[in-house]
């Protein structure tokens, strides 16, 4: 077994064990083990438990961008004041200041990387289990030969989970039996994809980035990668069968959502969703402090008007003279 294989061993493992047992809990509540909608619902439930799992991992890692932010405008200032200049002093100067920022400050640049990298493995072994049993491989846990099989030949609306658009592509291309449930399925799942993947990236150009970070080199990368993360989608999703698509699209569902959650309650200061949830905070008597706390404003309360009593001839009067 290579490094990688060693590395991924325990995660697959835990990876079949979650896939089986969702498996197991569907066939217990009358649900036919063969069928596609079983396994579909398993790798529903796959995903969802372990995007929950690293949820502490994303909080982590939006605190650590949300730092270096904070941190930016003190970052330029380093760099704009050695800028043009090459030589040996000035670069270890540069360097000096730089570190003893990030040291003063507590920030440090491969932190908002670090929890995404700690993912990587995860996701890896995710498509490893679900792409050796699309074609009935053994896994390395509970995910023996029979369930693989079973897996691999399950249906779902007349598609097979082991098939993709690009194999029944070829089919078709050739002149010979192709399953056109297996393209219409296929074809709406990249649709999908690829809509859920572009709605997540326009979320945060467009309503998550301080004026400063678009004034920067790094907003054109992320206007680039806003149109080219879901032509990879479109283009890759045809090759992948059809319950990796069911992952890769359950996967997406959860990042759009979860994004829209951090960016409407935990916005990067001074974008379009912090005015947003200033001014919603606003109408409801609550004021946001510098380091992020909501402080809940009450009203003065006013004091009652005392109501004055109505002398017996006051009271004569206001009802007039008597006829």
């Amino acid at each position: 077994m290579d490094i990688i294989g060693t590395i991924l061993w325990p995660l697959k493992w835990a990876v079949e064990l979650l896939l089986v047992a969702f498996h197991w809990l569907f066939a217990a509540i009358g649900m036919d083990p063969a069928a596609g909608i079983t396994w579909v619902l398993s790798i529903v439930g796959l995903v969802l438990v372990v995007r929950a799992a690293l949820i502490p991992i994303f909080v982590r890692q939006i605190r650590s961008q949300r730092k270096m932010l904070e941190v930016a405008p003190q970052l330029k200032k380093i760099q704009d004041k050695y800028k043009g200049k090459k030589d040996q002093f000035s670069r270890e100067a540069m360097s000096r200041e730089t570190m003893e920022l990030y040291k003063r400050t507590g920030t440090n640049p491969l932190s908002s990387c670090l929890p995404l990298l700690l993912q990587m493995p995860i996701f890896f072994a995710l498509f490893s289990v679900l792409n050796d049993a699309q074609h009935g491989k053994g896994g390395v846990g509970p995910l023996d030969v029979d369930l693989s099989a079973s897996f691999a030949n399950a249906e779902l609306f007349g598609a097979p989970l082991k098939d993709s658009f690009a194999s029944q592509w070829t089919l078709m291309t050739a002149g010979q039996p192709f399953n056109a449930e297996v393209m219409w399925i296929a074809a709406t799942m990249v649709i999908l994809m690829t809509a859920s993947q572009f709605i997540t990236q326009l979320q945060i150009v467009s309503k998550n980035m301080s004026p400063e970070t678009k004034a920067s080199p790094m907003f054109k990368q992320q206007r680039i990668m806003l149109y080219l993360l879901p032509l990879v989608f479109a283009f890759s999703g045809v090759a992948f069968p059809l319950g990796v698509m069911f992952y890769w699209l359950t996967s997406n569902i959860w990042t759009m959502a979860q994004q829209f959650l951090v960016i409407r309650n935990m916005p990067t200061p001074g974008s379009e969703a912090a005015k947003a949830r200033e001014e919603r905070l606003a109408r409801k008597g609550k004021l946001i402090a510098k380091d992020g706390d909501v402080i809940v404003v009450e009203e003065p309360k006013k004091p009652a008007q005392r109501q004055q009593p109505v002398g017996k001839n006051r009271a004569k009067k206001q009802t007039g003279p008597k006829k």
